[in-house]
């Protein structure tokens, strides 16, 4: 089942299990860590960094997409995934040496900055490499896999981590994790597309033309 999806969505989803659950391992004590060792912290400022994080992807994201989608072949595409994912990896490392909420907040927009060019150039690679014949399989095997076990997992792990050896480990080992995840996305390499052809856009599975011709 697993071994005849193709190398990309392979890559793709096993690099979002282990990225996904770097930024899992916190997000449920992550208030915790604001209330205990930001300056001024509190459940308000928790809520506002997230909002910062939401608000600055939101802004941007739509013009890197439209900016992305110019391209002709998938290297602009993949450069920004991976740059994106990279530079998001110094987020859990800045959080050990913020001290107050502007810290915080400016952490915040740059994490939604860098995940504004990640995120949509992931959902064009996927998009353009999954299977025909099992598309609900292959975003559900995203969702279940690289998303819902990895942060179940995570969530366990960071709160006992958390617990046994403090924040500062939890997010040294968070951004390890990601910079890890970040690298290998550089094995897809030679399988991206020079020219973004409607022939290779969901490919048939014995190779026929999407048409019919």
């Amino acid at each position: 089942m697993f071994k005849d999806i193709n190398k990309v969505v392979r890559v793709l989803v096993v690099t979002d299990f282990f990225y996904n659950g770097a930024f899992a391992s916190f997000a449920p004590v992550f208030a915790i860590f604001i209330a205990g060792s930001i300056v001024g912290g509190s459940a308000s400022v928790a809520g506002y960094a997230t909002a910062m994080y939401w608000v600055t992807k939101s802004l941007v994201q739509l013009p890197i997409a439209r900016f992305l989608d110019r391209a002709k072949g998938e290297g602009r595409g993949f450069s920004a995934m991976f740059l994106g994912y990279l530079a998001s990896g110094f987020v859990p490392l800045a959080y050990i040496f913020a001290e107050t909420p502007l810290h915080l907040y400016i952490i915040q927009a740059f994490y939604g900055f860098a995940m504004a060019w990640a995120v949509p150039s992931w959902y064009g690679v996927f998009t353009r490499h999954v299977d025909k014949w099992r598309i609900s399989f292959e975003w559900s095997l995203e969702s279940v896999f690289a998303v819902g076990l990895s942060s179940a997992i995570a969530a366990a792990l960071g709160g006992f981590i958390a617990d046994r050896f403090g924040f500062e480990a939890l997010f040294f080992l968070a951004a390890v994790i990601s910079f890890g995840a970040s690298f290998f996305l550089l094995t897809l390499r030679k399988s991206l597309l020079p020219h973004r052809t409607e022939e290779r856009v969901l490919p048939d599975r014995k190779g026929a033309h999407p048409h019919g011709r």
